[in-house]
């Protein structure tokens, strides 16, 4: 005999009622802030390239939401005797936290007294990057050279991301500059070190294509390339008229073709091209040669130009950087040039300044580098083979007969800067390449003393980024 179960199938029985206390939902876990630092041993208030250019880039990106530190040095690219105590070992400018650590300020006097400052810098550098907490991503530039052995280091110990920002690369432009003098045990040991820290880097942030294939030479990974050129701010420097300009009359230029070099007389240019010009010209009243700036080949310019008596060339030193828009808009024309043997090693930032300024620019050097490839595609200026003085003589004529041309070359110079090479662009461009690299888990406790940085907005709509390749590297756009 068959009995029925009172347990009623499982379909159909009543869902079990338990009772929890009320709990307040989950709060939503807040966007990540990437915390960067930046190692080079010049930044603000110095006023040398790297360190305007690295000043730029960390108060951008803390206007963006990246939490930025930098670690520089207290002293001087340029020191002067008795100059402005140095700026203090810590603080807080436009959202950018500055450690600054001791090193000698002997300057580049000599290969020892340089020696000296790296060194110290080195030391100091090494000290305070282990000492501070960790960072999602450290960026080192190449100032003093080797300086990526910090962010290798920071790599191993810490675990943190290291990209190199390859303003230039070392020891090549020792080792071009000694051509064809092949190089002694201690640069090979330079060059094995610094290679093998190229390579190990997880991105390295080349100034062009020729930098790029370069650092491809040397066993670095296509894909860790990534190309953002250097740049000017477009409220920094402005095309201003002749008539009128502020420093034409003063120094006794207001009715004369300027034809100006502005910018360090470097090992990596070459002037004997400008002098021989300015010789063959000094027939010309209405023709004048300015120098404007420093360096270790500047002597040989004084030289010629009291040999010779060139009476229209012209000697200046450096104007501070707040005044770039005045000194660049004297010239009716720029002189800029580079060696052939430094393509690749170094890519003259002066050219982008000069395209600001809404001024033609007249380069003497390799049509296969960075410099003249945007000079062509820009159509704003002219490129000179090196030793051709004849070239160079008759350019320089006939952009001195006719305004119209300089006038046209320099507005669409000033178009294509706006366009590719303005501050805002490829500051975006380095948001983008960070944002990507960064990893997303919790980020470490702040460094003690800093309040946190605001949280990272979610990209608007539209505002997409796209990578665009270059050979076998990679190109970062905002579309």
């Amino acid at each position: 005999m068959s009995s029925t179960s009172s347990v009623p199938p499982r379909a159909a029985r009543l869902p079990r009622l338990v009772l929890r206390p009320n709990r307040p939902p989950e709060p939503a876990a807040r966007p990540r802030v990437p915390r960067i630092l930046f190692i080079n041993q010049y930044y603000w208030p110095d006023h040398a390239s790297t360190a305007q250019h690295l000043t730029d880039l960390a108060e951008a990106l803390a206007v963006q939401g990246f939490e930025c530190h930098v670690l520089c040095g207290r002293g001087k690219y340029k020191p002067k005797p008795g100059g402005d105590p140095p700026p203090p070992a810590w603080e807080v400018r436009h959202g950018v936290t500055i450690h600054r650590v001791w090193a000698s300020s002997l300057g580049r006097r000599s290969v020892v007294a340089r020696m000296t400052d790296y060194l110290s810098y080195y030391a100091g550098a090494a000290l305070k990057t282990l000492a501070l907490p960790r960072f999602d991503a450290v960026v080192t530039l190449t100032t003093p050279p080797l300086i990526g052995l910090v962010g290798s280091v920071a790599k191993k110990i810490k675990g943190s991301k290291h990209i190199i920002w390859s303003m230039d690369l070392h020891p090549d432009a020792s080792i071009a500059l000694k051509a064809p003098k092949p190089p002694g045990r201690l640069f090979r040991v330079f060059q094995w070190l610094s290679d093998g820290v190229v390579r190990s880097a997880d991105r390295v942030v080349a100034l062009g294509p020729y930098m790029a294939e370069r650092l491809r030479s040397k066993g670095t990974k296509p894909g860790r390339i990534v190309e953002i050129p250097v740049w000017n701010r477009r409220d920094e420097i402005q095309p201003l008229p002749r008539a009128g300009h502020p420093l034409r009359a003063e120094l006794g230029l207001a009715d004369k073709v300027v034809a100006m070099y502005s910018g360090n007389l470097g090992l990596a240019h070459t002037f004997d091209e400008f002098l021989e010009a300015a010789r063959r010209l000094r027939h010309r009243s209405d023709l004048a040669f300015l120098f404007v700036g420093g360096g270790p080949r500047l002597k040989e310019v004084i030289a010629a130009k009291e040999a010779d008596q060139l009476e229209n060339l012209l000697i200046l030193d450096y104007f501070p950087r707040e005044q770039l828009r005045f000194s660049l808009s004297v010239a009716d024309l720029h002189l800029i040039s580079m060696r052939a043997a430094m393509t690749g090693i170094v890519v003259p930032g002066k050219l982008y300044g000069i395209m600001a300024s809404g001024r033609p620019a007249l380069f003497v050097g390799p049509r296969a580098c960075e410099s003249a490839r945007t000079i062509l595609e820009a159509d704003c200026g002219a490129v000179v083979a090196e030793g051709d003085v004849d070239h160079l003589v008759r350019t320089l004529e006939l952009w001195a007969d006719h305004p119209e041309l300089r006038e046209a070359m320099g507005q669409r110079g000033r178009h294509y800067f706006l366009e590719h090479h303005e501050a805002s662009t490829c500051c975006q461009m380095w948001a983008d390449l960070l944002k990507a690299e960064l990893i997303t888990t919790p980020s470490r406790d702040s460094v003690p003393g800093v309040p946190p940085a605001p949280h990272l907005a979610s990209r608007g709509p539209g505002q997409t980024t796209r990578t665009r390749a270059v050979g076998e590297t990679s190109r970062f756009w905002l579309s």
